[in-house]
């Protein structure tokens, strides 16, 4: 897949293509099945098939004190957008001088010049250009104008609900802490990215070390708790022997209460290992199940104690897929 981050870029005389348009954050599952059957039309009539996305988030440019937390970076979205088949992603650096265009000079300049559109699909509550004038019927203007055809999508929702899937939707499940519904709504569990830093060093002393994620890290941070799931280096040793999903891991979401933590922190400990060096290197962190809320303890021996029992409960919650 192609992965442009300006129009530039973009090869001269590439398409024809279908493009669409959207932030994709999480790239869930509703996500998932129009861009799957977008990339089906576009290989049946010959053409290439492109998502427009933007970083960051527009909220985070025009109302940052309110913006949603983001469920992925811009690596695990475009990684995510390529597992769909698309042949190129436009990831666009959005500001307020690019949210100056009109919609007609957005469309000309990135979809027609730039894309050599001939399909836009969008959604029927698409809006874009200076103060989100444009709107659907914008759209089908511009395409008799510059040539191309706009599909609208309907939103998608599972047979079992009426509520269509979306991003909120996960983040949602998140702040409660309830990775197995979030991973139903993303067809994936939800996942974080970031380097390994030092921390207190207590997990190693305890036995159990753990690696603390950065707190520039990516991805929605879940509800406090320990989860069960899995921990894998994206790079450097060690890398391409993790297993399938990585090695399974313990992760601790809070502030070790027991310790009179302050600061709220992410840390996973690779069940049975304390021989990695994971310093300094990127991971990415899966969140399967949470198993308990985070607790304070009297003394460190009960802490220790329930973190064997932890460790317990993800070899049995891990079961499937360490078989498997």
């Amino acid at each position: 897949m192609h992965r442009w981050t300006a129009v530039t870029e973009v090869p001269a005389g590439f398409g024809p293509s279908v493009v669409t348009i959207g932030n994709f954050d999480g790239v869930h599952r509703g996500h998932a099945s129009v861009l799957s059957r977008m990339v089906a039309g576009a290989r049946a009539a010959g053409l290439q098939a492109v998502a427009v996305t933007f970083t960051p988030h527009p909220a985070q440019v025009h109302r940052p004190e309110s913006a949603p937390e983001l469920l992925t970076g811009d690596a695990d979205r475009l990684e995510l957008l390529e597992a769909t088949g698309l042949d190129a992603v436009l990831m666009l650096e959005y500001t307020l001088d690019f949210a100056r265009q009109t919609p007609e000079e957005f469309v000309r300049r990135y979809l027609v010049d730039a894309l050599g559109a001939r399909t836009v699909v969008v959604g029927r509550d698409v809006r874009f250009g200076r103060r989100n004038s444009g709107d659907i019927a914008t759209m089908v203007d511009l395409g008799r104008s510059y040539g191309f055809t706009v599909e609208v999508v309907e939103d998608v929702a599972p047979e079992s609900s009426h509520r269509r899937w979306s991003s909120t939707w996960v983040r949602e499940l998140l702040a409660a802490g309830d990775a197995p519904g979030a991973a139903r709504v993303l067809g994936r569990p939800h996942r974080m990215r970031g380097v390994v830093v030092h921390g207190d060093a207590r997990g190693r002393s305890l036995g159990f070390p753990t690696a603390n994620l950065s707190r520039d890290a990516t991805g929605m941070v879940p509800a406090d708790g320990v989860y069960a799931g899995w921990l894998r280096p994206t790079d450097g040793p060690g890398s391409a022997d993790a297993g399938p999903h990585g090695w399974p891991a313990a992760i601790s979401v809070g502030t070790n209460p027991t310790f009179d933590g302050a600061t709220r922190r992410v840390e996973a400990y690779v069940l049975d290992r304390t021989d990695l060096d994971l310093y300094d290197r990127e991971v990415v962190v899966e969140f399967v199940s949470q198993l308990r809320p985070t607790q304070r303890f009297d003394s460190v021996e009960e802490l220790v104690e329930q973190m064997r029992r932890d460790v317990a409960r993800v070899h049995e919650a891990l079961a499937g897929d360490l078989v498997g």
